[in-house]
């Protein structure tokens, strides 16, 4: 994260994704539901970034094509499905057959996911919370039971997500690269406070950020680079500005079935289309 009394620079995606994701980073892109970075993600397989750590709460259609393709050496999550549909097959085929290689897992809930990024952001090495006991996720995911010095309750402990890079949508930035996302709230200003370095894309640039009820403000002194693209979250939407693609999500349960199809619609859609560009 950038202490500083500078601005986010504003850029295009294709520069913001080459100057900020190396080859093995670990990389949250975030949105819970909406404002979900497709077109950055997108960016990230055109040029040809591996080995990655892929973080993220809910992994979707957006982490099955980065899976399906060999982008992730490893996934951080909790959720993992095509949201309303069903499996995400790629996701799937990769954990049951390493195909087209084996990805390592590290499972957790969504309270945990969201108390990891959140002690991230505060600078401190792990959350404690209530959470995990009395399920299979205490044997498996990588927490610790603790008990309060205080009370003698017992409770959880989670290590803290910094992620190298996190990346998140949002509807705005003003022209000093302020960012203003509003909707369902995720975990977006968590991880941008949490990682070492950060990209937001946005549907647009204005001249000044009008507030809004329920809106977040993440400061361009926090944010490294803003870039502006329009449509940025399809299939997801960005809320007031775009809607839902229901049908495309109904559509991938088809597509990432089969493994040729998949890869096919992935050269003509993804690897082989024009970048978003400001």
């Amino acid at each position: 994260m950038r202490i500083a009394d500078t601005v986010a620079e504003v850029v295009s995606l294709p520069q913001a994704v080459a100057t900020l994701v190396r080859d093995g980073d670990s990389v949250a892109l975030e949105g819970f539901t909406h404002l979900i970075p497709f077109a950055a993600g997108h960016e990230l397989l055109r040029q040809g970034r591996r080995e990655l750590e892929l973080i993220r709460m809910t992994p979707d259609i957006l982490y099955d094509q980065m899976i399906g393709v060999g982008a992730a050496r490893k996934l951080v999550f909790s959720y993992g499905g095509n949201p309303g549909v069903g499996s995400l097959h790629r996701f799937r085929d990769a954990v049951e057959h390493g195909w087209p290689r084996s990805i390592e897992l590290d499972e957790h809930s969504h309270a945990g996911m969201a108390n990891r990024y959140a002690a991230g952001a505060a600078k401190l090495p792990c959350a404690v919370m209530r959470g995990y006991t009395g399920t299979q996720l205490l044997e498996h995911a990588n927490v610790r039971p603790l008990r309060c010095p205080f009370t003698g309750e017992q409770l959880v402990a989670v290590p803290a997500l910094r992620p190298d890079v996190a990346i998140v949508h949002a509807q705005e930035a003003d022209r000093r690269g302020n960012v203003q996302l509003w909707g369902i709230p995720g975990v977006q200003k968590e991880a941008v406070l949490a990682a070492e370095r950060s990209l937001v894309t946005v549907e647009r640039i204005v001249d000044r950020l009008e507030p809004r009820p329920g809106g977040v403000t993440i400061p361009g002194w926090a944010i490294d680079l803003v870039a502006e693209a329009p449509g940025g979250s399809w299939p997801s939407y960005a809320l007031g500005v775009t809607e839902r693609d229901n049908g495309f999500y109904r559509l991938w349960d088809r597509v990432s079935r089969d493994r040729d199809e998949f890869t096919a619609w992935m050269h003509e859609h993804v690897l082989g289309a024009a970048a978003v560009e400001s």
